[in-house]
């Protein structure tokens, strides 16, 4: 039996580091959290300093009957899960779960998964940090208070079901404000000149106008000055510039340019790094420091030199912005910088070379770039049309990447003058004004949205990612593609002494994975800004987090603090649940059709926003009800609208002298026919589907459904062979059996299903790890 016994959070960072440990060491995983907070309110004792009650999740109790068997037997036990908050907080309920001795346990902390790092850890043990448990323990007590309060108080007076929570409600805040935004603006429109320039010998010139113009009129009058006009290059200046890269990636930046450039939701870029770290293939990736070792430093320096050669090298030292941050603690970096290519899946390489060149990069030189400015006369106004273009002398780090930014209209890299010379006469081939209009605030990505919420100070490291998945998952959020609209605008050239004017159209508004709030995230919103103020006010939750810094720092008392939070809010909840039900702003009068005479309400309904035409009386005709389109809000939507929306079902044509209808259900848009429903896919709207879709819909229905059965048995029809994703299966009643390979599907008989349906094993329900 091994002497020392590690424990580490999970089985594949186990596996890793029982790699580098001898024979004497026996290294097993507690799977996360082992100890909770009970369900109930008896979790929290309020009246005797907020103490918190813990018991052994369901899940755990034979991890820790393993772990308590093992831990006899060592003589040592080193708890040695992550270097944060959290990770100190799962040792601390891990040393109290197995009941562990003093005398014989540590606490060891490394931040990267490497020989190195586990014996220099190995060698400095040190003991459980109160302080970070306290930080921790107080998180998880204010937020048990606010979810365990707000959320019966939104199942009374808004819909059963919903949940408030401290970030996450700040987050929808956020997401709600941005739509609210994009609603009231209204886009300006401008008009932007650009010129063309011929040079002779197949060389061009662009050039534009530096001030746009606000009307049409004053576009035209200037393309009307320029009729005839000498246009020449007054002026050439070149300037040197330079351009430095980025710091290293903390967790908030990884997140950011995971999606911009490798198009990762926050969760999945999390998952892919926890993979590469227990690896031992990057640094610890929940971090907001960014700071590199000396040793990491050196590492990358080398890889430069032999790579790229010693010019391209610039040693930097980052120093974080945040006052919070650990710069004890690395930025997100590989473990060794001689890796280029891991052993990872696709996505995993995909994340690694991002890290990998990040790294690199900021250890190297500026890029020199000669950036030179043309300035062009006209000989009939006194405007000047401006030429600008640059060319790189030294590549420096971007000979290895180029941080991307969240800027949709961001300008390509320019690229070299063609030669010019002071007083040079140019040919003008075409002047154009082009109609642009401005544009709204842009709708959050999930990544722009964790970089607003810790530049407000709100979240740290390990708290975006579950955010961002906890308010789509409640449904607050949703991440949607959504098709943009078309619009007209204004082109007007001058060619050859001649104005011509143009009406043309562009797509404008398309939004990709871009976060929309749903009715009910408005909803709960105003409520909680109305009544809860403190709860989705971003100073405050900045604030509570830099209270948790100071019970880390061991300078605030965690009980205190929470105290401090829970009378006034506590206060709150009593008064709120006094409100009517009728108080809170759930539905909308839009007002009469004009064809019934009955009233027209907008409101939240069981199964989502809908509309109701007409009311419930006695002897009255029953109201009716369409739910509302995507991106349409009960706040906004018009009675035209609503009347549009009352127009489903209705009936398409008829199909093998069949009706078809359309219409929209729980679970969307669909064609009914023949007693069957045919979901209509997102790119066809059932408000204008044809007859002629609406059968190619049910027709290629029918396919995938005869594609699908490849055997049926009528002595027993409880057992089929069905053609599934992964190719052809056995269904025998609610279990699906797996074909053997030496067995053809179409050739099985009963007899066969029937005695492979009777060995495969039962499906194990579906148990969730911490």
């Amino acid at each position: 039996m091994a002497k020392n016994l590690v424990i580490v959070e999970s089985p594949a960072k186990a596996k890793t580091i029982e790699g580098y440990l001898g024979k004497d060491y026996k290294v097993t995983s507690s799977y996360g959290h082992v100890r909770d907070l009970p369900k109930g309110d008896k979790a929290i004792d309020k009246e005797n300093g907020f103490k918190p009650t813990y018991e052994i999740t369901a899940d755990k109790k034979t991890v820790i009957k393993e772990l308590k068997k093992l831990s006899k037997d060592a003589e040592v036990i080193y708890l040695a899960s992550d270097d944060d908050r959290e990770g100190e907080a799962i040792s601390w309920h891990l040393k109290e779960a197995l009941d562990l001795e003093d005398t014989k346990t540590r606490r060891i902390v490394f931040r990267e998964i490497t020989k190195n790092a586990i014996d220099n850890a190995i060698k400095s043990p040190r003991g459980i940090d109160l302080d970070l448990v306290n930080a921790q323990q107080a998180r998880r007590v204010l937020d048990r208070l606010v979810g365990f309060e707000l959320s019966p108080i939104l199942w009374k007076k808004i819909k059963t079901g919903l949940s408030a929570g401290r970030v996450q409600s700040v987050a929808v805040r956020l997401v709600v404000e941005r739509e609210r935004a994009i609603d009231k603006f209204e886009a300006k429109s401008s008009y932007k000149i650009t010129a063309l320039f011929n040079l002779g010998d197949g060389k061009e010139l662009n050039a534009e106008l530096s001030s746009k113009f606000a009307t049409e009129e004053e576009a035209i009058a200037f393309l009307e000055a320029c009729k005839g006009a000498e246009f020449s290059i007054e002026d050439l200046q070149k300037k040197p510039t330079k351009k430095s890269p980025a710091a290293p990636f903390t967790t908030s930046t990884l997140q950011q340019e995971a999606s911009r450039k490798l198009g990762f939701s926050v969760a999945q870029t999390m998952s892919i790094a926890q993979k590469l770290y227990e690896g031992g293939i990057i640094s610890y990736m929940r971090t907001d420091s960014v700071n590199l070792s000396d040793e990491a430093v050196n590492g990358a320096v080398k890889q430069i030199k032999s790579g790229y050669g010693e010019e391209y090298v610039n040693v930097r030292h980052y120093k974080t912005k945040s006052s919070s941050a650990q710069e004890a603690h690395e930025a997100i970096r590989p473990t060794n910088f001689g890796v280029t290519e891991p052993s990872a899946d696709r996505n995993g390489v995909r994340l690694y070379e991002l890290i990998w060149k990040r790294a690199i990069a900021s250890q190297m030189a500026d890029a020199q770039i000669e950036k030179t400015t043309a300035q062009i006369g006209i000989s009939t106004v006194d405007k000047k049309l401006t030429a600008t273009g640059e060319v790189i002398k030294f590549d420096g780090f971007l000979s290895v990447y180029l941080e991307s930014t969240d800027d949709e209209d961001e300008e390509e890299q320019k690229g070299m003058l063609p030669p010019l010379q002071i007083g040079q006469v140019l040919d003008l081939n075409f002047m154009k004004a082009r109609q642009g209009f401005s544009r709204p605030p842009a709708r959050f990505t999930e990544a722009s949205l964790v970089k607003q919420l810790e530049e407000m100070g709100i979240g740290r490291p390990s708290t975006y990612a579950p955010t961002i998945s906890t308010i789509q998952k409640r449904n607050y959020v949703e991440k949607e593609f959504r098709e943009g609209k078309e619009r007209q605008y204004a082109s007007i050239t001058l060619r050859k002494g001649e104005i011509k004017k143009e009406v043309l159209t562009e797509i404008t508004g398309t939004e990709k994975n871009k976060l929309f709030p749903t009715n009910i995230a408005m909803v709960v919103n105003d409520f909680l800004v109305d009544h809860f103020p403190n709860v989705t006010n971003f100073g405050f939750t900045a604030e509570v987090e830099k209270e948790f810094d100071e019970i880390a720092q061991g300078s605030k008392p965690w009980d205190k603090m929470i105290e401090d939070f829970y009378g006034d809010f506590h206060t709150k909840v009593e008064t709120t649940e006094n409100i009517e039900r009728s108080e809170v702003p759930s539905s909308r009068e839009l007002g009469i059709d004009p064809k019934t005479g009955k009233k027209v309400v907008a409101r939240l309904g069981r199964f989502g926003p809908l509309v109701q035409l007409g009311e419930e009386e006695e002897g009255e005709e029953k109201p009716k009800y369409a739910s509302l389109r995507t991106g349409q809000f009960i706040e906004n939507i018009t009675l035209e609208d609503a009347l549009e929306l009352f127009k489903l079902p209705r009936e398409i044509g008829e199909f093998e002298d069949k009706v078809m209808q359309a219409a929209i259900g729980r679970f969307g848009p669909y064609v009914k026919h023949d007693g069957k429903f045919v979901s209509i896919p997102k790119t066809d709207d059932p408000y204008t589907i044809t007859a002629e879709r609406a059968t190619e819909l049910i027709l290629a229905k029918r396919e995938a459904d005869a594609n699908k059965y490849i055997k049926v048995f009528e002595e027993n029809p409880d057992i089929q062979v069905l053609n599934g994703r992964y190719g052809p299966y056995i269904k025998a009643g609610k279990k699906n059996v797996k074909i053997p390979k030496d067995k053809e599907a179409a050739e099985l008989t009963l007899e066969e299903c029937l005695e492979l349906a009777e060995k495969a094993p039962e499906k194990k329900g579906r148990g969730r790890k911490s």
